[in-house]
């Protein structure tokens, strides 16, 4: 026996607060997380029998001092967004002295700025996870291994999804491919697994869901390909008609979603097949409607066809088009704002993810804008409704905010009108002929008879019953896709009510501080030598920082503990800058009172 036999994976905490959580929308269903960590899983697989795992998602579950202790090593992979969770994971490990092992995303980026990891593991570790095993046992682990070559991922073994918790998500996932064969400057992807995409066989997939299942699983499969489409002969040739073989066999059991790119819409056979196999949904990225920041950042893809044409033609095969936008190019104009909503709005788009350009580590963008002298700080990692850029923008900063802020308000409004425009729209839009019809079973009424005490008297309560009547009368064969819509509907909503109503907070603290700093200044312009007003200046001054503090504490404490976080940071930076001001000023008051104390 080896002296590492007990293995503890952590996946760290996703914040909650982001549009990818859909943390307000897993409440309707009863799931506490969106998704697995597949990274993990699929590097459980590799393990030798004789090692002991144990799987802790901190999204589903507690990371407990006695899963740290039973452990002899601990695997921890995380993506940016994850960089505070993972952080407090390590302090508690190293606290009992566990040797700390750290690969995926952000490690594999940022390893050289993550203190108290033993042993880094960089990109991906199919090929070198068995040589650091045999190097940990015999003592000579390396603090860095390297990132491989790409690795052969053709008949990997099934991840271990039987470590899950299986009844806690919303969906499963697995993975066909790794790899994007384009080069849009902003993305990490194909700088980390490549331009040719690599994929698994048709049988190495099949055999994943088999397990899935074996296991119990019923519903929503994530294909998580950053492009399924990478290698589109092989998907029509071999995937999608295995997988159509599979589903008819099952009697229909999954239905799929995935990210690939706007060509797909120009090639009917492909979206007929992947009807045809079961796949209702799809992640593209649009970024902008203008030709100009689509050619600065290498989005070429989207150049060489009719963005518009592409979206409703897939639509009209039976699937949702989800889609990522982007404002921050150089090339953004001052009109640009109105154009994103223009796009989201008359495409039908319900679930439309628009944030801010961020350069991220290893980027053609960032490698750009590093040598422009233009990066600011690193990126946090969330690409939706985060109201900075990690880098100087072309245009200036308060604008793209308050143009961010005009978009966020305009497509999840307050009375949600416009977003279920947008899903009657996209209802309209789909073709029933060989529709992919997803069955109703009990857990859906439930699910619809929670949408129905609740969403009723929500502030967009209206805009949900027109809807929810307007769906039961003229689209009652995909009723479901509807009550689908709405409760995802509550989850963006919400994330952005908060994030608006956050960031006018904010805006109320910088105006208080403000005000208070005019104060201070008007009262040491009346400032008089030996005067007793003096004094009752300072008295003043304490009073109003005592109250602006307690004012703006009330109001933050009124947010969602999930969205305090930079607003609490900003509330002690001013409190820290109004402590400031009162000791110069205390000093000046001082000042004037020194000759009659003599």
């Amino acid at each position: 026996m080896g002296k590492y036999q007990n293995i503890l994976l952590v996946y760290p905490k996703v914040p909650s607060n982001t549009y990818w959580s859909f943390k307000c929308a897993l409440k309707f269903i009863r799931k506490k997380s969106a998704m697995p960590p597949l990274g993990l899983l699929t590097i459980a697989a590799l393990f030798p029998d004789m090692y002991n795992l144990k799987l802790i998602d901190l999204n589903v579950a507690p990371l407990n001092d006695s899963d740290i202790q039973w452990a002899d090593a601990v695997f921890i992979s995380a993506m940016i967004v994850q960089e505070d969770s993972m952080k407090e994971v390590i302090r508690r490990c190293r606290w009992f002295g566990k040797i700390i092992v750290a690969g995926g995303p952000f490690p594999t980026s940022n390893h050289k700025d993550i203190d108290g990891v033993d042993h880094f593991l960089l990109g991906e570790v199919d090929q070198t996870l068995s040589d650091f095993l045999q190097d940990l046992e015999k003592g000579i682990a390396k603090p860095i291994y390297p990132k491989p070559c790409y690795p052969d991922i053709s008949n990997l073994p099934v991840p271990r999804f039987d470590l899950l918790d299986i009844d806690a998500y919303g969906s499963m996932a697995v993975q066909y491919s790794r790899g994007c064969p384009f080069h849009c400057e902003f993305c990490d992807i194909w700088t980390i697994y490549g331009n040719k995409p690599r994929l698994k066989s048709a049988d190495t997939l099949l055999r994943e869901l088999d397990t899935l299942y074996d296991l119990g699983w019923r519903g929503p499969v994530f294909l998580v390909d950053d492009n399924f489409i990478g290698n589109k002969k092989r998907v029509k040739t071999e995937l999608l008609p295995a997988l159509k073989a599979w589903q008819i066999e099952y009697d229909y059991p999954y239905h799929f979603f995935t990210e690939a790119s706007i060509n797909m819409g120009d090639d009917e056979a492909l979206l007929t097949a992947m009807r045809e196999a079961g796949f209702n949904q799809v992640f593209i990225g649009i970024e902008t409607p203008d030709p100009k920041g689509l050619e600065e950042t290498g989005k070429i893809q989207n150049l060489k066809t009719n963005m518009e044409h592409s979206i409703r033609t897939i639509q009209r095969h039976g699937m949702e088009v989800m889609a990522g936008f982007i404002i921050g190019f150089d090339s953004d104009k001052e009109d640009i704002f109105d154009r994103q909503i223009t796009f989201i709005q008359q495409n039908a788009i319900p679930k439309a993810m628009i944030g801010f350009l961020n350069a991220l580590p290893g980027t053609r963008l960032y490698h750009r804008l590093m040598t422009e002298g233009r990066i600011l700080k690193a990126s946090l990692g969330n690409n939706t409704h985060c109201m900075t850029t990690n880098f100087t923008t072309i245009m200036d900063p308060n604008r793209l905010k308050e143009g961010y802020k005009r978009i966020l308000a305009c497509i999840y409004d307050f009375n949600l009108k416009n977003y279920f425009e947008r899903c009657s729209h996209f209802l309209d839009n789909i073709e029933y002929t060989g529709y992919f019809q997803r069955k109703i079973h009990v857990n859906d009424l439930k699910i619809f008879f929670r949408s129905l005490c609740w969403q009723p008297w929500t502030p967009y309560g209206f805009q949900y019953l027109k809807f929810v009547l307007r769906s039961m009368i003229k689209h009652p064969n995909i009723f479901g896709e509807a009550i689908s819509l709405c409760i995802s509907g509550h989850h963006f909503y919400t994330i952005t009510q908060h994030t608006l109503k956050t960031e006018k907070i904010a805006l109320v603290l910088d105006e208080k501080y403000r005000n208070f700093c005019d104060l201070v200044n008007q009262y040491s312009e009346a400032m008089m030598n030996n005067s007793k007003e003096n004094y009752q200046y300072m008295v003043k001054l304490l009073k109003k920082q005592v109250k602006i503090l307690k004012q703006m504490q009330y109001s933050i404490n009124k947010i969602h503990a999930d969205y305090r976080y930079e607003l609490s940071q900003k509330y002690v930076e001013l409190s820290r800058k109004m402590r400031e001001k009162l000791t110069n000023f205390e000093a000046m008051v001082l000042g004037t009172a020194a000759p009659s104390q003599k």
